[in-house]
């Protein structure tokens, strides 16, 4: 039987350049003030953003480079008041594999960028890839 715990290769495709500097100061989700934020892509990966503009959705998967990888339970919300949870069953960003999901709406559409709404990434933060949020079955 193979080993069950294997490594991948991940590149950064791109990075995010946010106003927010501070892992602790940050909105916890999207919905909590996130500001917009950019999305600056390298050179190589550039024609692959073609299709999508402004008013697009798209899931957004980053790198949480500030996590603890040692984390496996935590308190949600960081409430003392709530039981010890497996981050699995939570949106912590302290995880074994720290990859950040998002769901965002495209704002600005530039050869190479994107402006995006309501990200809580912080500056800093490597995109490792998007990709379009399905629509209705009919729509896709």
């Amino acid at each position: 039987m193979p080993d069950p715990v294997q490594s991948f290769e991940v590149r950064a495709i791109g990075v995010v350049r946010s106003p927010l500097r501070d892992r602790h100061g940050a909105p916890r989700q999207a919905d909590e003030g996130a500001p917009e934020a950019l999305l600056v892509f390298d050179e190589h990966v550039a024609p692959a953003l073609e299709g999508i503009g402004t008013g697009a959705v798209i899931e957004l998967l980053t790198w949480l480079h500030q996590a603890d990888r040692d984390t496996l339970q935590t308190r949600p919300r960081s409430d003392p008041d709530r039981p010890l949870t497996g981050v699995f069953a939570t949106r912590s960003p302290d995880r074994p594999n720290p990859i950040g999901l998002h769901t965002v709406t495209v704002v600005d559409a530039r050869p190479g960028s994107l402006r995006v709404a309501n990200l809580e990434a912080i500056d800093g933060t490597p995109v490792l890839d998007v990709k379009i949020a399905l629509g209705e079955p009919d729509r896709r």
